[in-house]
């Protein structure tokens, strides 16, 4: 009976509650701030990957 109460409840509650009660505050925050920093390096390594590239095999035939 206590099962099925559970899972009416957790269908109910927004999926930020459901993620704020599963991970806490402090999972929230990081969560967040691993994916800004992953957004900012995908961000920055795509728009250098070419030309570290590029300047790497110049290297190798200078």
């Amino acid at each position: 009976m206590e099962d099925q109460l559970q899972k009416t409840e957790d269908k109910k509650l927004p999926r930020w509650k459901s993620l704020l009660k599963k991970f806490g505050i402090g999972g929230i925050i990081f969560f967040t701030v691993k994916g800004i920093i992953t957004s900012t390096l995908i961000y920055f390594l795509g728009k250098n990957f070419w030309m570290v590239i590029r300047d790497y095999f110049a290297q190798w035939f200078d």
